[in-house]
């Protein structure tokens, strides 16, 4: 939500700010972010400074001399694959300063490399003097001395057994370096040199991520602050000469003790402190990741040049509304988590810091051919160059080999996406603001009287009852219940906001808690709770770093404290980057205290996920008596997110605009955002600012339908656009597209559930899903939809009528045909199998290019229904897409479901199927996974009493339709195929359609009857 909202609740502040606060709600603002609220590089003291450091060792080349060294005589392996060491770094005494003499500092920061159990390695190094406290703090703050390492206790879950095979390779004679072997047999290597400091990570022989390559690593030790007196302005010409070269000898100190922006002056008590590390990827020339920020999956190169950024890019979770496109800024979330990609291989790295965080991207080309310009014939390295504002340097490095083992090594660390509750698949009707009880209950009414599906209706800030969380407007909102009864009479359920800064107001409840338990965000002296301003007006901010903050927003969000509620109210977490509107970069000051006494400054980008993790405990225990066992899955919506926020809910791209360059760049910020581990993601559907065009709105409307996040949102000073209000034929398009949403659900389902085991994108870039095919790795434009074969295109051009969809090369070097989803035209890639091409799909206003790839089988539910919650019980489809020259197949598919609301299925309360098709054959067997309920038939246990009435429920839930398309011709004079299950044998009908000129043959057999929880085949 942005800040040219309606304002806040000015009452409270001074008249002068209320008279330009109300002067600016007059002012019709332009549509373009504000930069001048947001630094640049050269507007921030450490980034400067980092690149300063990378220019002079760049400029320097081969005479630059990096000062870390690692100290041979430390370096030690211990039985359990942790790895320690010393490095020093060598601090040149200062000009005219010490005795004649004086021997160069010597910092030390204690090396700590640990080799993990999943291939992963761990690098962190600190600074002992910190470490120690025995540094001083400027002003009195009340600060922590060491270096922040909180971000790890929010980020890692799991994943950190460290390998007991790690061993130094005492074979290789390398005087100056250590090579520690790892992994399960011993593929990988760490290659450590000591004299500059560095390390080499191999796999099979071969480097593929380089650290300190460039000498760019870069820990800001400690020093205290020396004033100097002011040179005498009768100072000889000798004394005016050393003073100048002393100035340009020593480092530029003008950012190191305090830092000047947006009428803040951040007092920084610690000193300069940040840490840099250039990281290379030998090799590679594509790179993709550190979400969130607009602009091509494969990321560009940020020094400048044709078509290149000349500012890094930024993490720095910020409440950026009206964002431009194709830009490094910062936006409203921060995975440090980066992908390097090349046919047959992916590596990547994970910066764990919760600070600012800035990162430089180069690349550079080498042919192999002298008289050859193309890159297809040579080499790139990528070279990459991290630094945060503080905090210990912590890195993971993921040598892959393949996407998919990278995002499940990454997810065991941070954590699986949550498996949400089904309704969240649904569509989500939201807008700022409805506006009364009366106007939700007449949305939800004329939604049914439009046959128009929908899951759940959105509430903003308007229902609050003076802009105070926990209540409900009384003259607006009078009767919650009974809105809420009506919705949940048709499965239906309500979102409403909640937002971490909490008003500051005499006999507001929830505000006197907040300080009565002293749970506020606290001044740079600790002394009291911080005040700045957001919608409510004057407020303050809960802490949730302290646990007594968490236990505290659990009994907030009870039934009987949070009257009005039940259990048909779900929650969206705006605001959380956090956003202030009196602060500096619309955010709080850095040298705020949180729990711990650290600093705003060392934890702001993880801050955003404690207030979600409150909230979503909350609502998961809210049901039990005693507060304590979860009961029913929590929906959160966060706007700001960190690595590990997966776990939490779902993101969305925050406040973009009406418009067709933000429809376009919804796709790859999604598809960034799944490939980071973050993949329930979605954009606001006919975009939040501005009025669209009907066209707009349909194609988004259109592309929304493969959002994993499908939700409409738009601003207050917005018209009105509910589906039923745009007229034909652009409503009717519009419903054909959600109801195609709600036919694939149960593909979505099982995509999620895949992504909460395995940590695998929900929607799949290209590069992702054929990591061999060079010429898909820029492609960010379509998709697949999980494993289905399912691949979109959506359309986010206007007038478009057609457009231009990739077919990838197959390794097989077997060209693979496509379908069209709704006509069954046959469409092959114009080039060589081996190469990929392009085929041209039509598109008119009423047409969604999707191709269904041959091989697979997906399930769908083909009865229109209100909503998801009414389709439970509802028979399936099977859609099986074969190559119709090959009547044997093979394809394959899967099938997930549970209850959809419960955690029951942890205790094997799910169906988990793979269907298979193989000479002539469908058949239906448990999925192999780690769920008690998919383990293979023939293990004798006993079931859960979970998993008993689950299965016992779905009985009667049977597959109802199969559809072949790209039927084989020889099934041209069958009319019938044979069922098995169990023991029982009998025919079901199978009518054939012959392909036409264009259109592929299909079949269909109509009603197979055969129960989805049990094994069973049919014969063709």
């Amino acid at each position: 939500m942005a800040r040219i909202r309606p304002g806040p609740d000015w009452a409270s502040l001074p008249s002068f700010t209320f008279l330009l606060a109300l002067l600016c709600l007059f002012i019709n603002p332009a549509i373009m972010v504000k930069h001048e609220n947001f630094k640049t590089c050269e507007q921030s003291g450490f980034c400067t400074r980092n690149r300063a450091y990378a220019d002079n060792a760049t400029a320097q080349a081969s005479t630059f001399a990096s000062p870390y060294v690692l100290d041979a005589s430390s370096v030690k392996l211990s039985s359990s694959g942790v790895l320690t060491g010393m490095v020093r770094k060598t601090v040149k005494t200062p000009v005219n300063e010490g005795p004649k003499g004086k021997e160069d500092t010597k910092v030390r920061l204690p090396l700590t490399i640990t080799f993990l159990e999943s291939g992963a390695a761990r690098v962190r190094m600190d600074e002992e003097k910190r470490q120690k406290g025995e540094i001083e703090l400027r002003h009195n703050s009340p600060a922590r001395k060491e270096r922040c390492d909180v971000a790890k206790d929010w980020a890692l879950v799991g994943g950190l057994e460290p390998s007991t095979s790690a061993t130094i390779n005492q074979e290789v004679k390398d005087e100056g370096v250590t090579h520690v072997q790892y992994g399960k047999v011993d593929e990988l290597e760490a290659v450590i040199t000591h004299k500059p400091f560095g390390i080499d990570f191999r796999r099979d022989g071969k480097t593929h991520v380089r650290f300190n390559e460039r000498g760019f690593l870069n820990v800001e030790h400690w020093r205290p602050k020396i004033d100097r007196p002011a040179l005498d302005e009768n100072a000889s010409e000798e004394q005016k000469q050393a003073e100048e070269k002393r100035k340009a000898e020593e480092e530029d100190e003008s950012t190191w003790w305090e830092e000047t922006f947006g009428g803040n002056t951040d007092s920084k008590p610690r000193g300069p402190e940040s840490v840099g590390l250039d990281i290379s990827f030998p090799g590679y020339e594509h790179v993709y990741g550190i979400p969130e920020h607009t602009g091509p999956m494969s990321l560009k190169e940020t020094r400048g040049g044709d078509g290149n950024y000349d500012q890094p890019y930024r993490l720095y979770n910020s409440d950026v509304f009206e964002y431009e496109m194709d830009n490094p800024m910062t936006l409203y979330g921060a995975i440090p988590f980066m992908q390097a990609h090349r046919p047959g291989s992916t590596v990547g790295v994970f910066w764990l810091n919760a600070a600012e965080t800035w990162i430089d991207i180069v690349k550079s080309r080498i042919s192999s051919n002298p008289l050859s310009f193309t890159s297809s014939t040579g080499n790139t390295d990528t070279k990459t160059h991290w630094f945060s504002e503080s905090g210990l340097l912590d890195v993971f490095v993921f040598l892959g080999p393949s996407p998919e083992a990278l995002s499940q090594t990454y997810a065991e660390l941070t954590g699986f996406t949550q498996l949400p509750n089904f309704f969240s698949l649904g569509y989500h009707q939201c807008r700022w603001n409805y506006v009364t009880d009366e106007d939700v209950k007449d949305v939800d009414r004329r939604f049914d009287r439009h046959h128009i599906p929908y899951d759940v209706i959105w509430l903003d800030i308007e229902y609050l009852d003076d802009r105070k969380y926990f209540t409900w407007d009384p003259m607006t909102f009078p009767d919650p219940i009974g809105m809420q009864k009506q919705l949940d009479e048709h499965g239906r359920h309500l979102v409403v906001i909640v937002d971490p800064h909490i008003k500051r107001v005499d006999g507001y409840k929830v505000v006197e808690e907040l300080v009565a338990k002293d749970l506020a965000v606290k001044t740079k002296e600790a002394e009291k709770p911080w005040e700045g301003w957001c919608w409510p007006g004057a407020s303050y901010w809960v802490d949730c770093f302290n646990p007594a903050s968490i236990t505290w927003m659990k009994s907030l969000f009870r039934y009987e404290n949070f009257a009005g509620t039940t259990k048909t109210v779900q929650l969206w977490n705006d605001m959380n980057e956090p956003s202030v509107f009196n602060g500096p970069e619309t955010t709080m000051p850095k040298d705020l205290m949180f729990h711990g006494n650290w600093e705003h400054r060392d934890i702001h980008n993880v801050n955003s996920m404690t207030f979600v993790n409150a909230t979503f405990h909350a609502l998961e225990t809210r049901d039990d008596p005693k507060g304590k066992t979860p009961t029913i899955r929590p929906f959160v919506l966060t706007r700001a997110f960190f690595a590990g926020s997966q776990r939490l809910g779902a993101m969305w791209t925050g406040d973009n605009q009406a418009s067709w360059p933000h429809l376009a760049a919804s796709i790859p910020m999604i598809l960034q955002n799944g490939i980071a581990g973050f993949p329930f993601a979605g954009a606001d559907v006919g975009g939040f600012f501005g009025n669209p065009e009907k066209d707009l709105l349909t194609r988004w409307y259109q592309a929304g339908a493969f959002y994993p996040f499908f939700r409409a949102h738009a601003h207050i000073d917005t018209r009105r656009r509910e589906p039923y209000l745009v007229g034909d034929p652009w409503q009717t398009i519009i419903t054909q597209a959600l109801r195609l949403r709600y036919a694939l659900l149960p593909a979505w389902y099982t995509a999620f559930h895949t992504a909460s085991t395995h940590g695998y994108p929900i929607v799949r870039p290209m590069w992702w899903a054929h990591p061999m095919d060079y010429h898909g790795f820029t492609l960010d434009s379509q998709m697949y939809l999980g494993d289905t074969g399912i691949l979109v295109r959506p359309v986010v051009d206007p007038d478009a009528s057609s457009v231009d969809i990739y077919l990838p090369a197959e390794e097989s070097r077997i060209a693979v045909p496509y379908y069209d989803y709704f006509t069954y035209k046959l469409y092959f890639s114009y080039g060589r199998a081996s190469q990929g091409g392009f085929v041209t799909v039509p598109a008119p206003l009423d047409t969604i290019p999707v191709l269904m790839r041959a091989g697979k089988i997906f399930p769908r539910k083909d009865r229109p229904r209100r909503s998801s919650t009414l389709m439970k019980w509802d028979p399936y489809t099977l859609v099986m897409v074969l190559d119709g020259n090959d009547p044997a197949g093979p394809a394959d598919g899967e099938l997930y479901v549970d209850d959809g609301e419960t955690y029951d299925y942890r205790t094997g309360a799910s169906i988990h199927r793979r269907f298979g098709f193989e000479d002539g054959i469908l058949s239906s067997t448990p999925f192999a996974s780690s769920s008690p309920s998919s383990q293979n038939a023939t293990e004798k246990r006993k079931p859960s009493r979970e998993e008993s009435t689950y299965l016992a429920s779905m009985r009667s839930v049977s597959v109802e339709k199969i559809i072949i398309v790209g039927a084989p011709g020889s099934w041209k004079d069958k009319s019938q195929v044979t069922v098995r299950v169990g023991a029982e044998t009998r025919m079901a009908d199978l009518q054939f359609h012959d392909r036409s000129r264009e259109n592929a043959a299909w079949a269909l057999v109509r009603k197979p009857d055969v129960p989805i929880g049990v094994e069973w085949s049919v014969e063709f």
